[in-house]
This record gives structure tokens, C-alpha cells and sequence, in this order.
């Protein structure tokens, strides 16, 4: 009896000690679970702390070479051109050079006929033969009368009437010879004749056709001096003030690949026109070989010379805003400061900058959308990002 009360009492001390062990270890898994969260929580939180900072790439301004290109469309004009029209009424008797001809100053180019004026000539021929018939009638009348003047036959008044009638035929005698000579120099355009060296580059008329006096229809003729041409560019504003006269440009025609030919700049008009907000270039091209067709497209590529103290910057790092052109910098303490930029050139894929930025400034490429003073980013190495987006794309590809 006493036995089974001693095992009974050596039972219920190991149950004790194993129930006391079970607790220990729950509360040593709560515990631990716990804690594990809470460190779970606690990486999480920094982990998305850590992903709200904006990861960007940084680059910084850098000054450009010596000499810069602009290129620009053109457009070729003759160095010299005539529009030739009549100046007289009739039907076009002949032309002699066709489109193309070469012709030297002076040279014929066509003859109109003429046939009213050769009647208002011949009129107007009678009209001065009766008026120097008149004069001369009035002239031997005049003499008389001043000869009976003398022996007191006739009154002086007679004798001033017969000499004021020679005045007035002798006018008459003038008017009319004034009147023939304007017929023949009118006559005299009746010969349509080259203005300078060059070539026919329009004809409009032919044989037979009616000729109207005047600038109102299409020129008969168009006479063209092709040895040197005229290159006109639209320049814009912003590069204006960096061309010169005598700055050189190369040249490159469709018609002609591979061949470069130089021009020279003689002369702006130095005034933006308002619509295009660009500046009218003149540029000289010789053309003694006739290579350059008038009225052709060309590439111009103007050389302008460099300004060493700006600052080029990739054009992704602009911000256009309300608050106008800015870019945005990134200190030493990793945060954004927005600064206000004014573009000296525009180049496409870089911009040059009259100021707003400096040699040290760390600028960030493609800034994020809403990106605000004060922002902290985190710097990322720009080869490793690009790396980085190389390997995605593969891997998705």
C-alpha cells in the first residue's frame, strides 16, 4: 500500500515537470513568433521607406568643343535676274533664243511687230512736216513785215504780231518733232534685247501671240546670271547674332551626292521675321562650272564658332512647367534643388546654356514626374542602371 502511494507521488512529480517543460517551451514559441514579427515589420517598413526614395542617375554639364555646325535648308536664286516685259502694243514677230541659250548683254532675244505705231509715226511724221512748213511760211512772212517796217509801210504792232506767229509756229515745229522722237524710242522696244550676261531661264511667248504693253501678265523672257548664285537661309533667332559676313558654310545638293561645295555669307537682314521667328541669310555660291540648278534645294551647313564658357547639358534634364525652364540638381545630402535655366542654342539631343548652372552641379537625367525641392533621391551608377535595363529586356525578350 505504501508502495503504490510512494509510485503514485513519483508519477504526478513527472507529469508536473513535464506539463511545467511544455509550458515553457509555448511561451519560449510565442515569444519567439513574437519577436519575428516584430522584426518582420520592422524590415518592412524600412524596405518601403527605402523603395519611396526615387533611384536616379546623375550627370554633369561640360563645355563644348571649338566649332559647332548648324544645319538648315536653303534655296538657289540667280546672283542677278530680269523679268523681261513689252513696252509696246503688237503680235510677237520672232524670238531667237529658246529656254537654256546662253545670251550676252544686248543680244536679241525677240521683235514684236507693231503696226499702230507705225501709223502714229507716220502721222505724226505729216504733223512735224506741215508744222516746219507753217514755221518756214511764217518765217519768210515775218521778214518781210520787218522789212516795210523800215520805210514806215506797215505799224510796229503788224510787224510784233507776224514775229509772235513765227514763235508759235517754231513751238509747234518743237512739239511735234518732240512727239516723233517718242514714237521711235517707243518703236525702239519693239527690239526685245538680253540686259546682262546670263541665260534664258523662262520663255512665255511665242509667234504670233498678242503682246500687251505693260507687267500685268507673265514676263516674256526671264534672263538669269547663273555664274554666281544667291543662297538664301532662314536662320533662327537664337543662332543670328553668332553668323558673320564672311563665315563660311559647305553645301550638298540631292542632284550631286557626295560633293560638298563651299559658300560664304554676305549679307543678313538683320530683322526676325515675325511669323517664323527666323533671320533672313544671303550666302554667295560660285557656279562658274553650272553645277547648281536655280531655284534647287541645298543642305547648308554653317560653321559657327564656339562659345567656351557655356555649359552643355543633355536636353533630358530640362523641366518645362508652370514656373518655366528649369533643372533639377541634386547636393550632397542626396536632395533635389530645382534651378531656373536660360537656353543660349538649342541642339537637338544637347543644349547649351547662357546661365543657371554651374561646372559641379550633379544633374539628374529624366526627372521623375512631381519631383519637388527638397526631395531625397538615391544616386545609382548610370552604367550599372543601363546594364540593368540591357538584362531585363533580354530576359523578357
Amino acid at each position: 500500500m505504501q508502495s503504490d502511494q510512494i509510485a503514485l507521488r513519483r508519477n504526478y512529480r513527472t507529469l508536473r515537470f513535464v506539463g511545467l517543460a511544455v509550458l515553457i517551451a509555448a511561451v519560449a514559441i510565442v515569444v519567439n513568433g513574437v519577436i519575428t514579427r516584430a522584426d518582420s515589420n520592422e524590415n518592412l517598413k524600412h524596405w518601403t521607406d527605402e523603395q519611396a526614395i526615387s533611384s536616379v542617375s546623375v550627370i554633369s554639364p561640360n563645355k563644348k568643343g571649338n566649332i559647332i555646325t548648324l544645319d538648315l535648308p536653303g534655296r538657289f536664286e540667280a546672283y542677278a535676274r530680269a523679268p523681261i516685259y513689252a513696252r509696246v502694243n503688237g503680235y510677237l514677230m520672232s524670238w531667237k533664243v529658246d529656254i537654256g541659250g546662253p545670251v550676252k548683254a544686248g543680244q536679241l532675244l525677240g521683235e514684236i511687230g507693231t503696226p499702230d505705231i507705225d501709223q502714229q509715226l507716220l502721222q505724226t511724221r505729216a504733223d512735224l512736216a506741215s508744222a516746219e512748213a507753217n514755221a518756214d511760211l511764217s518765217a519768210k512772212t515775218a521778214k518781210r513785215w520787218q522789212a516795210m517796217l523800215i520805210s514806215d509801210s506797215v505799224s510796229r504792232q503788224e510787224v510784233d504780231d507776224k514775229v509772235g506767229d513765227l514763235a508759235t509756229k517754231e513751238a509747234s515745229v518743237k512739239a511735234a518733232q518732240a512727239n516723233v522722237d517718242r514714237l521711235l524710242a517707243t518703236k525702239s522696244f519693239a527690239r526685245i534685247v538680253a540686259p546682262f550676261d546670263g541665260i534664258v531661264t523662262a520663255r512665255s511667248t511665242d509667234t504670233g501671240a498678242l503682246i500687251n504693253a505693260g507687267s500685268g501678265g507673265p514676263a516674256l523672257f526671264e534672263v538669269s546670271d547663273t555664274h554666281k548664285l544667291r543662297l538664301y537661309v532662314k536662320v533662327p533667332q537664337s543662332y543670328a547674332a553668332s553668323i558673320n559676313i564672311g563665315s563660311k558654310a559647305d553645301i550638298t545638293v540631292p542632284e550631286h551626292p557626295g560633293k560638298t561645295y563651299t559658300a560664304t555669307v554676305e549679307s543678313t537682314s538683320r530683322a526676325v521675321d515675325v511669323a517664323s521667328g527666323t533671320t533672313l541669310i544671303q550666302l554667295l555660291v560660285n557656279n562658274t562650272a553650272d553645277e547648281l540648278l536655280l531655284g534647287s534645294f541645298a543642305n547648308v551647313r554653317l560653321h559657327l564658332p564656339s562659345n567656351l564658357t557655356a555649359l552643355n547639358i543633355p536636353a533630358n534634364t530640362l523641366i518645362f512647367d508652370q514656373y518655366g525652364l528649369r533643372v533639377a540638381t541634386v547636393d550632397s545630402d542626396n536632395k533635389v534643388h530645382l534651378k531656373k535655366v536660360i537656353i543660349a542654342r538649342d541642339f537637338g539631343k544637347t543644349i547649351e546654356l547662357s546661365s543657371g548652372v554651374e561646372a559641379g552641379d550633379r544633374l539628374i537625367e529624366s526627372p521623375p514626374d512631381g519631383v519637388v525641392d527638397g526631395t531625397l533621391v538615391r544616386i545609382v551608377d548610370r552604367n550599372r542602371k543601363e546594364a540593368n535595363a540591357s538584362t531585363t529586356l533580354k530576359k523578357n525578350i
